[in-house]
């Protein structure tokens, strides 16, 4: 009977850490949903660096071409 009340306790406290999970994810992505430019307005310039391979470019100098943007990290 004691392992089994220690089991009921551990299940308890998942579906408590669960529903955290849950709600942060919901208010997080509230958060990010308000984060990004909407349709309509100006994409921010680019920024960061160094620039490989080429040298910096803007967006006035994209305009009107297809872009793709690739993005990584070591880590």
């Amino acid at each position: 009977m004691a392992g089994e009340a220690t089991v009921n306790e551990a299940t308890g406290r998942r579906g408590v850490v669960a529903a955290l999970v849950a709600g942060l994810a919901v208010l997080a992505g509230g958060w990010l949903v308000s984060a990004q430019p909407q349709t309509g307005q100006a994409a921010p310039e680019i920024t960061g660096g160094p620039w490989i391979n080429s040298d910096p470019l803007t967006l006035g100098g994209l305009r009107g071409r297809v872009v793709l943007v690739e993005f990584w990290t070591y880590g």
